[in-house]
């Protein structure tokens, strides 16, 4: 018996086409239970197990500008050492869509082919959490290895589903994971516990030209390989 929801279908399917990144948010925070709303809905996230082995740190008022403060003056004379591998290229297609993503927002941002003060500038806004009113970081256990990260970045799709449905607005960001070590002496994290992701998050603001565009998905037939017999 089908026990299939036309009008679920349909709320996903708004969810996942109307989820952007967001590159410049507004200064107004975000309240409190608004965020334990997302918090809930995240907590959801299926895991190998039922481990659960996200844990989440977030930010709010000063401590959201300490920590951007503290950042950019650490990142000034301390290499990025991430806890989980960067990709150790982009080659083909994947190449093709990084280099047709950053297009876009340097093209909206008015930045030229070639201009290297422009885009490096760009990058930094990053670790300036593009303004954003609060911060999450999200962490698993060691000993949880690679599966552990994995059902971290289930949890970050649900977060950042869950954020849009309420009206917000989020980043989702590998650039803070890069600096681990900060965000563990930052924090008091105990060495168990290993940087997944970061995710700046508030109200967009929907009028700079950061928030201007959007990015492409290529359709099922190119990630599908389907087997009959």
């Amino acid at each position: 018996m089908s026990t299939a929801s036309p009008d679920l279908h349909e709320a996903l399917h708004r969810l996942l086409a109307e989820r952007w990144t967001c590159r410049q948010f507004l200064p107004e925070p975000v309240p409190r239970t608004t965020i334990e709303q997302v918090l809930t809905l995240a907590q959801r996230t299926p895991s190998w197990c039922n481990t659960q082995p996200w844990h989440v740190i977030v930010t709010e008022g000063a401590a959201t500008d300490r920590m951007r403060k503290q950042l950019l003056e650490h990142l000034q004379n301390n290499p990025g050492q991430p806890d989980f591998p960067f990709p150790a290229q982009y080659t083909g297609v994947y190449q093709e869509r990084r280099r047709e993503c950053g297009k876009q927002l340097y093209t909206s941002l008015g930045i030229e082919r070639g201009d290297h003060q422009g885009a490096g500038r760009q990058m930094l806004r990053n670790f300036e959490l593009f303004d954003a009113p609060h911060v999450a970081i999200i962490t698993t256990e060691a000993d949880l290895g690679v599966y552990g990260a994995i059902d971290c970045g289930l949890y970050l799709n649900s977060f950042l589903l869950a954020a849009q449905s309420l009206g917000l607005a989020a980043a989702p960001q590998a650039a803070l994971a890069g600096y681990s070590g900060f965000l563990r002496d930052h924090f008091g994290l105990p060495d168990t516990r290993r940087v997944v992701a970061g995710v700046s998050f508030g109200y967009p603001d929907t009028a700079h030209p950061a928030n201007g565009f959007r990015t492409t998905r290529a359709t099922p037939d190119t990630a599908v390989t389907w087997h009959s017999t």
